[in-house]
């Protein structure tokens, strides 16, 4: 039995167009998953719509829309890009879903007979954009929200609480023994450090000053707060207390034959590593494998932000450089974990080094010189003649070993350089070997064959390991060179590609004209 793999994106908040940051969350987890895939996993891939919340209710009254009727219109266009993205998810969940609402009810009374919960009033201040409540000292003096850095205001409300302090040693417990539990590290020591060392405090979980939300079987005039509602998507997802729970029975097992992994930007880290590994211990669930909160993309090194005028959305990058250069800018180019740059220069730069150059170059010139000295046939290895070509070999095993290590870790960045590393060795190879002098000497036909072969096994596994990215290119590529077995486990066997026909392709990548380009992405950013 295949072991299995579930892997979620944040439920994005439906207040809006998404950018290239949303986008890259689902990228990667996208990635994650075809890579899991390769490897042989049983995989579910879980993304959504958090619609629920004060903030959503006053946009859908300013445009004269029912908080539903406004939610519709985004998510249709959500989906869309995640169309265009070629993002293979299993499920999209809302959280106006009847099933996930009823089951949040289900979760919140559970909550409250087991005295988890309990009913307080509370003031503080309130940020609406994060839909989170802040302490004075939180605040500051300028009455900023510690996240988006937005004013917040002062409210007060009767309101449920979560006995959140109940389970602070419990989890600082479960982080000492689960090493890995949250990456990067980072996330991990602010989260001890900034919320739980300092004294874990009981959280507001429910609201009475707006009505758009899963409401409190108990107490009808209160609703589910965000962070329960939307948190609980992960399980409610897969059939939790509900009659049809055969993809929880299965997905949600944290053990050896089964991963949970979370991917959320590191401004939600909190309500995920904290909020969230409570919730489910008070239900009595395992808790996910792992909890990776990724950077942010900066503009020039800024955050995105519409006011600042330095946002960028995928759909004019896609539709002037195609999807596979975003999805390798974004999986390739941003360390993963990590903050990572967008500009101009970098995005163009990266497309005509790794994919223009690396990549594409090597595939025509390889199809070219097969057409011309084996009449389009790839032919058969006859072994190592040179320590160019033993070198080669060695260095084709030895950058999928490296790869798998690399993303078993979730180094993906790293995972792809290994494989442009290979690329650029390829290209070194035929500088090395020189195949048109080869070819001129007739009893050197078998050490050209074997160059030619070494080359098209090189390029096949290069686009095996890059697959999960360049979901565009890799097929075009399996087509032009007659590779008909794309599987993973064969990976490098030669009986994949001998006697294979080749056929002749346009340039995957066109060289960008760098000052043009600069010129145009630039003008998007303003």
């Amino acid at each position: 039995m295949a072991k299995t793999f579930y892997i979620t994106t944040p439920i994005y908040y439906t207040s809006g167009r998404l950018t290239i940051g949303h986008s890259y969350t689902t990228i990667i987890c996208d990635v994650i998953k075809k890579y899991k895939e390769n490897r042989g996993y049983d995989c579910f891939f879980l993304t959504g719509s958090d619609e629920h919340g004060q903030k959503v209710q006053e946009e859908a009254k300013k445009k004269g829309l029912t908080p539903k009727q406004y939610t519709d219109e985004l998510v249709v266009k959500c989906k869309e890009l995640w169309k265009l993205l070629k993002i293979d998810y299993d499920k999209f969940i809302r959280t106006t879903d009847d099933y996930h609402e009823s089951t949040v009810q289900k979760i919140f009374s559970e909550y409250i007979k087991q005295e988890d919960v309990y009913k307080s009033s509370y003031e503080g201040w309130y940020c609406t954009p994060c839909e989170s409540f802040w302490t004075e000292t939180q605040v500051g003096e300028e009455h900023l929200c510690p996240d988006c850095n937005r004013p917040v205001h002062k409210e007060t409300e009767e309101s449920y609480f979560f006995k959140m302090s109940k389970y602070s040693d419990f989890l600082l417990k479960y982080y000492e023994e689960h090493n890995g539990f949250i990456e990067p590290i980072s996330r991990q020591n602010e989260m001890v450090s900034n919320f739980i060392k300092p004294g874990l405090e009981d959280l507001c979980v429910s609201r009475t000053s707006f009505d758009w939300g899963v409401k409190v079987v108990e107490d009808p005039k209160h609703v589910v707060y965000v962070w329960i509602d939307a948190l609980s998507n992960y399980i409610t997802a897969l059939g939790y207390k509900q009659d049809n729970h055969e993809l929880f029975d299965k997905y949600w097992k944290n053990d050896e034959d089964h991963e949970i992994l979370h991917v959320v930007g590191k401004e939600i880290t909190r309500f995920h590593c904290i909020y969230w590994p409570i919730m489910l211990k008070a239900l009595d669930l395992p808790l996910p494998t792992k909890i990776i909160g990724h950077g942010w993309v900066l503009m020039r090194g800024a955050k995105m932000s519409k006011s600042k005028g330095n946002v960028v959305y995928p759909e004019p990058l896609i539709e002037r450089y195609g999807l596979d250069a975003l999805r390798f800018f974004s999986a390739c180019c941003v360390p993963f974990g990590s903050d990572g740059q967008f500009t101009p220069e970098l995005y163009v730069d990266n497309i005509n080094t790794s994919l223009v150059n690396n990549y594409g170059n090597l595939v025509s010139r390889t199809i070219s010189m097969i057409d011309k000295y084996f009449d389009g046939i790839i032919p058969t290895n006859y072994g190592n003649f040179t320590n160019f070509d033993k070198e080669l070999v060695e260095e084709m095993k030895n950058s999928k070993d490296r790869y798998e290590k690399l993303f078993d870790k979730y180094n993906i960045s790293d995972a792809f350089k290994e494989v442009f590393d290979l690329l650029n060795k390829g290209n070194k190879y035929i500088d090395d070997t020189k195949p048109w002098e080869l070819a001129k000497d007739e009893n050197k036909k078998a050490e050209l064959a074997s160059v030619m072969n070494n080359l098209a096994m090189l390029i096949k596994e290069a686009t095996i390991l890059l697959s999960p990215v360049l979901v565009e290119s890799a097929p075009k590529v399996y087509e032009a060179m007659g590779i008909k077995d794309t599987s993973y486990d064969h990976i490098l066997d030669l009986n994949t590609i001998e006697n294979n026909k080749v056929t002749k392709i346009s340039p995957l990548f066109p060289r960008l004209d760098t000052k043009v380009e600069y010129e145009f992405i630039d003008s998007m950013m303003k």
